[in-house]
């Protein structure tokens, strides 16, 4: 396992992160020792980064209970606050005073700590009001710095507008980005820069692009248009004719960019975790990787929109 410093934070991360979502039971059920035996795993191959949110349905509860024991000071916990699992599909998005000091209550509780590392607000494109963020959201977090319940704060979220916004404005510790470092879609690089020159630690997720990048393809819930989803079909496609893996092809070609502190890989068992671990070893196939980059050339950079406003 190779460590990075998470900007000014100084905290020194594992390159792979351990994404706790899979354990609150979003793609099937995950049982509490199955949960305790692949983050246990995850601990002794390295891994000292763990990432949950409230959105995640129980997670936050699964992965307190599996790191039990476990010193404190041996990971790195990062929950995050504003969005929860309740009401329409895309959830119940609340980033008020008031609900930021019950949220860090509620996770400190179900993650059975004293204090958080990181905290973040989640996906603050979502904010129905978006220089609530600046103006309430992270001042309460700050008064939970300052009470010791966090220790350092941020924002995440799918646009990269996001990020100059909020910095432009105020001091973040450090975000979130995904689908941002993958193969179809690596324009966070071009944003590094900007974040380095302020000291803001970067963590990366999703790798894999929600899955476009796996090995049965994109879900029909992805929101991705028809073009990228048919170009990483045949991608696909391609990899499994000439016996390569793209999620491993794509996974390794992400953890080689050092700006990115750590990558989030969202995994729910030991098996998971080792072949994940196993994958941050290697290097990418050159050939593979410049074949795969070729097919995807026509959707390099192609999102989709999220937000109130459409990101």
């Amino acid at each position: 396992m190779h460590y990075r410093t998470l900007g000014k934070t100084g905290l020194s991360v594992s390159t792979v992160g351990f994404g706790a979502a899979p354990l609150g039971g979003p793609y099937g059920p995950v049982s509490q020792s199955e949960a305790t035996q692949a983050v246990r795993t995850a601990l002794e191959l390295g891994i000292t980064f763990f990432d949950t949110s409230p959105w995640y349905q129980a997670s936050e509860e699964v992965l307190g209970n599996a790191l039990v024991g476990v010193p404190r000071e041996s990971y790195v916990l990062c929950t995050k606050l504003g969005r929860y699992p309740v009401g329409p599909a895309q959830g119940t998005f609340d980033f008020s005073a008031a609900r930021v000091r019950r949220s860090i209550d509620e996770s400190l509780a179900k993650l059975k700590v004293e204090t958080l590392n990181i905290a973040l607000c989640h996906d603050i494109e979502f904010a129905p009001h978006r220089a609530q963020i600046v103006e309430e959201t992270l001042p309460a977090l700050r008064e939970q710095v300052a009470a010791g319940k966090v220790r350092y704060i941020g924002v995440s979220g799918l646009p990269l507008e996001i990020y100059p916004w909020v910095l432009d404005q105020t001091d973040l510790d450090v975000i979130l980005s995904y689908c941002h470092v993958s193969l179809n879609d690596d324009s966070l690089l071009d944003l590094l820069p900007y974040l380095e020159e302020r000291g803001v630690g970067v963590i990366g997720a999703s790798p894999l692009a929600m899955g476009l990048l796996s090995e049965s393809g994109p879900q029909p819930w992805h929101p991705a248009p028809a073009a990228l989803r048919e170009k990483c079909l045949e991608a696909l496609a391609w990899c499994k004719a000439n016996g390569v893996s793209l999620p491993e092809l794509a996974l390794a070609w992400t953890l080689q960019h050092t700006g990115i502190a750590t990558t989030l890989i969202g995994m729910s068992t030991e098996a998971m975790v080792r072949a994940n671990v196993a994958t941050a070893a290697t290097v990418p196939d050159p050939v593979a990787l410049a074949t795969v980059l070729e097919i995807l050339k026509p959707v390099h950079r192609l999102t989709w929109p999220s937000g109130v406003s459409g990101g």
